[in-house]
């Protein structure tokens, strides 16, 4: 496996390298990692919410051999380079916290996630100086890796209560600083905030995409990398839902004629879109 790896890898970064803006997918299990492929995106992105949904979990509660075992499975479906969302790497020790890293590349991510939420139980953002040493261990764990990853590291800030772009900034800045790869900061709203934040660092910018955005004003604002967090997971629960309150509220099952056939999935799975 290590040698389709090493090329997956090297596609992964050589997208982040290219003029383009691409949109990095996340799809939430095996099947949705295969129509993804098949509608012809070029790497993806798991999503812990999206797998927790999938667990009967919240997310947040997804343990750290149940996210290994999902990197696996998503390597296995396609050929494509697989980034992992490790949230807080499930540690609040750096040290620790950089082993996952670790047992990501070892289960076939090419890239990977570190962010400064602490999650469950307290659910705060880690303190500046805490924050910038557990990713400055992920970065020594990455260098000392026998293949490449491309590490990503995160500042939380605004999806978590803390309406602060400048903190989020200085976090972004200081993680450039000991070496992440990839910088995200998760909720940016406006072209005028992601331009506010990749013109402040040097290296690609993962943006969350949002509606009130297109893939051109993001690209044109310095963006580089898009991915869609759980919101695909989402968009597909919606339709569950919407189809099953049909049935169970009034007895008509009008929304199932909508999805489509067993033809299309197929192919598209099969890379025969």
């Amino acid at each position: 496996m290590s040698k389709n790896i090493d090329d997956r890898t090297r596609r992964f970064r050589a997208l982040h390298e290219g003029d383009d803006a691409f949109v990095i997918p996340n799809p939430w299990d095996a099947g949705s990692a295969r129509v993804l492929a098949g509608l012809g995106f070029e790497a993806l992105a798991t999503t812990s919410s999206g797998l927790a949904f999938a667990l009967g979990k919240g997310d947040g509660e997804v343990s750290r051999e149940e996210h290994l075992v999902h990197i696996g499975d998503l390597v296995s479906a396609t050929d494509l380079p697989v980034s992992a969302d490790l949230e807080n790497c499930y540690s609040v020790d750096p040290v620790e916290a950089a082993e996952t890293i670790q047992l990501a590349s070892d289960a076939g991510a090419s890239g990977g996630s570190i962010e400064d939420y602490s999650g469950h139980p307290d659910g705060r953002i880690y303190d500046f100086n805490h924050a910038v040493e557990r990713v400055a261990a992920a970065v020594e764990t990455v260098r000392s890796l026998p293949r490449a990853f491309v590490l990503t590291a995160r500042a939380e800030n605004l999806i978590r209560g803390v309406d602060d772009l400048d903190d989020t900034i200085k976090r972004l800045q200081a993680f450039e600083e000991v070496g992440a790869e990839v910088l995200y900061a998760p909720g940016l709203k406006t072209a005028e905030e992601v331009r506010t934040v990749c013109s402040a660092v040097s290296r690609p910018v993962n943006v969350l995409a949002t509606p009130k955005l297109t893939i051109a004003e993001i690209a044109e604002a310095g963006g580089k990398r898009i991915s869609l967090g759980g919101a695909l997971a989402r968009t597909a629960i919606a339709g569950f839902l919407a189809a099953s309150r049909e049935i169970a509220e009034k007895g008509s099952f009008t929304a199932i004629g909508k999805a489509p056939g067993f033809p299309e999935i197929v192919a598209l799975m099969s890379g025969k879109k």
